[in-house]
């Protein structure tokens, strides 16, 4: 039994199951795997439980499914345990019969973790400031320049 099967990730139903959708990929993580598609991952797998990525534009729509987030217990060896939660809500369950409409939350799931992906890369470009250099003149005459 492979490691994947062992953990309750067949990675041929989680194809199926997205087919609707596009084709996706699954990636080993910790204690579960993450699923990819165009190189953007859009929801987890932990425990044979799907998770969708989420917002606050989606969120709403989880919580009408009963769905909630997935989350994770830290701090348990220091004796301070905290419950952390992560922006993926659970795959409301009616949807693993239907196709069609998995496929729209798996699109909506895949829009939020592109604008997320691409808004993180414009923070980071913002917070560094831009390399200005000035050139002076050391004692010799030469150029160099000083950031």
């Amino acid at each position: 039994m492979s490691n994947d099967l062992a953990a309750g990730l067949d990675p041929e139903f989680i194809r199926d199951l997205f087919a609707q959708f596009r084709p996706v990929t699954m990636r080993r993580m910790f204690s579960g795997a993450g699923l990819y598609s165009d190189g953007v991952m859009f929801a987890l797998v932990v425990r044979g439980t799907i998770f969708l990525k989420a917002d606050e534009t989606s969120i709403a729509d989880f919580k009408s499914e009963s769905s909630g987030p997935f989350t994770y217990a830290r701090g348990k060896k220091s004796g301070r345990p905290s419950e952390h939660a992560l922006p993926y809500w659970r795959l409301p369950d009616r949807l693993y019969d239907d196709p069609d409409e998995l496929a729209m939350w798996a699109d909506r799931a895949l829009s939020v973790a592109q604008r997320q992906k691409f808004a993180a890369r414009k923070r980071k470009r913002a917070k560094g400031k831009p390399k200005t250099q000035t050139l002076t003149k050391n004692s010799a005459g030469r150029r160099r320049s000083r950031a």
